[in-house]
C-alpha cells in the first residue's frame, strides 16, 4: 500500500489554492482529511503536544485516517531521554495509539547529528525509549548513508527516511532504503537556491516539482513497495500548496 500526503496542513497560503475562501484554521484538517490518507503533525517538533489535541484531531477526521507524529525537538535536536520526556511525550500521543490512528513517530535530526559513536548509540536508547511505537528516523548528512547504519536501522525496526532535496554537498541523495516493515519518502523540493539563504523556513520548500522529476522516483517506490508492507510519502513542498501530491500519484500509476 501506498499513502501520500503532505508535511502539515494548517497553511494560510493554501487559501484559494487548496482549501476555499474564508475557512476557519479550525475547519481545515476536517476538509484535508477528505483528500489526504495521513498528515504530518510539525507543531510537535516546537512545542510538547497534549493528548487533548490528538482527541480534537482524531474527532475531526475519519477513522482510516492516520497521523505521523514529528518527535519533540528537545529529544531530537536536544538529546533530552529523560523518563519526564519521553512519557510526556508518549502520553500526548496515546490517544491516536489506542484509537489505532498513528502512523509512526517520525525524528528529524539536525545537521549536527552525525554517523560517530555516540550517536548510534542515542538511537539505540531512543528505540528502547518508544520500543513500541513505530518509529521513523530522517538524518540530514550523508555520512549516514552506509551499510553499517542499514544493518542498525534494520536491527533496531526503525525506517529510514528516504528524502528528496537539492544535490549540494553533503545532504542525501536519493535513495531507496527499506530498514523497517513500513518506508518513508520525504520530498523537501530542490530549490537549492534558497536551502541554506534564506529568511523564511518556507522559503527553502518553494518548490514545484516537474512530473519527470516525480517519475524518477517511480522505480525506488515501486521497490520499496515490494519490500515493505506500507510505504508512506510525505510532500514538504508545501508552500503555496505546490506539495503536488496529484502529480505524483500521477507519476506513480
Amino acid at each position: 500500500m501506498i499513502k501520500v500526503a503532505t508535511s502539515g496542513y494548517a497553511y494560510k497560503d493554501w487559501i484559494g489554492k487548496f482549501y476555499p475562501e474564508g475557512i476557519k484554521e479550525k475547519d481545515m484538517l476536517a476538509y484535508y482529511s477528505r483528500e489526504f490518507p495521513f498528515t504530518e503533525v510539525n507543531s510537535t517538533y516546537y512545542s510538547m503536544p497534549s493528548p487533548y489535541m490528538f482527541y480534537h484531531m482524531m474527532k475531526k477526521t475519519p477513522e482510516n485516517f492516520v497521523f505521523v507524529v514529528k518527535v519533540f525537538g528537545g529529544i531530537t535536536h536536544h538529546g533530552d531521554l529523560s523518563p519526564v520526556t519521553v512519557e510526556k511525550f508518549k502520553g500526548a500521543v496515546s490517544p491516536i495509539i489506542e484509537g489505532k490512528r498513528l502512523g509512526c513517530i517520525l525524528a528529524q535530526f539536525p545537521y549536527s547529528f552525525h554517523n560517530n559513536d555516540k550517536n548510534q548509540d542515542f538511537l539505540k536508547r531512543m528505540r528502547e525509549a518508544f520500543k513500541e511505537i513505530p518509529l521513523a528516523v530522517e538524518f540530514r548528512t550523508v555520512d549516514w548513508l552506509t551499510i553499517d547504519t542499514v544493518r542498525l536501522l534494520r536491527n533496531l525496526d526503525i525506517a529510514f527516511v528516504c528524502v528528496d532535496e537539492p544535490p549540494l554537498r553533503g545532504l542525501l541523495p536519493p535513495v531507496a532504503i527499506a530498514t523497517s516493515s513500513f518506508s518513508y519518502i520525504r520530498f523537501h523540493g530542490r530549490n537549492r537556491e534558497s536551502w541554506y539563504n534564506h529568511e523564511n523556513s518556507y522559503e527553502r520548500y518553494n518548490y514545484l516539482y516537474k512530473e519527470e522529476e516525480l517519475r524518477e522516483w517511480v522505480p525506488k517506490i515501486k521497490e520499496l513497495k515490494r519490500k515493505t508492507d506500507l510505504v508512506y510519502i510525505a510532500m514538504n513542498n508545501h508552500f503555496n500548496a505546490q506539495a503536488g501530491c496529484f502529480g505524483i500519484w500521477k507519476a506513480i500509476s
